[in-house]
């Protein structure tokens, strides 16, 4: 076999082409494109203003009246939990939360056999003593009649004296036991009254009209209020009266000249930011917590709702007078930077849609930094410091905040 032919497999070097360095024309065309393409980009937002806008909201005219700002819970100042000098089983639970109860009413019962049978064991005793003294009082009677019969005998010399002396000592005995008698009634009925309590005590009652909070027993629960044993409860229920409902707000130290008692006030609940309710001061709790170097002061309501409930959180704002009855509604308000005039008129530039349209509106009082505005919405948004080149209907685009 030949040896292969090697010949024919060398490399043509001079067949390769060489690199070519792009033309200087090529670079100007790219950044010809380039900059035609920015151009473009840059023609289409080109009309569009760059503004800040403002949000139209809603402002209580009590703001020009407020002299301070604090923050407090609901709290009710009649409040109880409701036990049972009893020890035992309760057996019957007849409210629920959120049940109104009445004073006086039972809203639970323990068990009551035991305490029930020495109520009866009692009042068979009273009934015993009753008739222990029926006999004795028959007893005294008849010694009364033989005393009477021994002395006419004696007057007629038929007996000797010792008869009547004998007689007398009766009559005596039978008196004193009378009196015995009697005593033990009274004791009787001690003991009967003395049941009958217990027997009471087995029932649990509302001192006073309110509202039941918690319920923190069921039936079956074992209850020992002076106990603390375990698997037992102590208060059944709790019950707050509702028309003693007051705001507990802290007060800086450095703020109290601010405030005095009888000063009116107005109340927020965080719950219901729409509900403005009148109050006043009631007092001041007379010591500081030095921890936080506040004063705790207690604002009762003017006005009752029944949506306020006990551990509400509450904003109260001290007022320098009372809010007239006028200025109790919420008026709408706005920053007074984007109110501007325009032709001899009261106008603002709402945006909507990536325009702002021109609208005129009537401004009212100032209400600390913001002014009432009637013409617009709440929660519209207003151009705030409109330019004057800025046209009714021009496009404007809104700077991030």
């Amino acid at each position: 076999m030949s040896a292969p032919d090697l010949s024919k497999l060398k490399i043509e070097r001079g067949a390769t082409a060489p690199l070519r360095r792009p033309r200087r024309g090529t670079w100007l065309a790219a950044g010809a494109a380039a900059l035609a393409a920015a151009g473009l980009f840059a023609s289409r937002g080109a009309g569009n203003t760059p503004v800040e806008t403002v949000t139209v909201a809603q402002a209580w005219p009590s703001q020009e009246y407020t002299l301070l700002n604090a923050t407090g819970y609901v709290v009710a100042q009649r409040k109880a939990a409701l036990s049972s000098k009893a020890t035992g089983r309760l057996e019957w639970l007849g409210v629920l939360e959120g049940s109104r109860v009445k004073a006086g009413q039972t809203v639970a019962r323990l068990e009551s056999r035991d305490v029930s049978a020495t109520l009866g064991q009692a009042e068979a005793n009273v009934k015993v003593a009753r008739a222990n003294l029926e006999q004795g009082l028959a007893e005294q009677a008849d010694a009364r009649q033989a005393l009477t019969r021994a002395q006419e005998l004696l007057a007629q010399q038929f007996i000797a004296a010792a008869s009547v002396d004998a007689a007398q000592a009766r009559l005596n005995k039978a008196t004193a036991a009378v009196s015995a008698q009697r005593a033990a009634i009274g004791a009787a009925e001690a003991g009967a009254r003395a049941a009958r309590v217990a027997v009471d005590q087995t029932d649990i009652r509302a001192p006073f009209d309110g509202v039941i909070l918690t319920r923190n027993a069921n039936v079956g629960d074992n209850i020992t209020p002076f106990s603390s044993a375990a698997d037992s409860k102590g208060a059944v229920v709790t019950i707050a009266d509702m028309d003693t409902l007051e705001v507990e707000a802290d007060v800086s130290e450095s703020s109290l000249a601010s405030i005095h008692n009888e000063q009116p006030v107005e109340i927020q609940l965080d719950a219901f930011p729409g509900l403005r309710l009148a109050g006043t001061v009631s007092r001041m709790v007379p010591t500081l917590d030095r921890s936080k170097a506040t004063l705790l002061v207690k604002v009762r309501f003017h006005e009752r709702d029944p949506r306020v409930l006990p551990d509400m959180s509450a904003k109260v704002a001290f007022l320098s007078k009372a809010v007239p009855e006028a200025q109790r509604k919420a008026v709408t308000a706005v920053q007074p930077g984007a109110i501007v005039q325009r032709g001899g008129k009261t106008v603002v530039f709402v945006v909507a849609g990536g325009h702002a349209r021109l609208q005129p509106v009537r401004t009212g009082r100032k209400l600390g930094e913001l002014v009432e505005i009637q013409g617009v919405k709440p929660g519209e948004q207003l151009v705030l410091q409109p330019s004057d080149k800025l046209k009714d209907g021009g496009a404007v685009a809104v700077a991030a905040k």
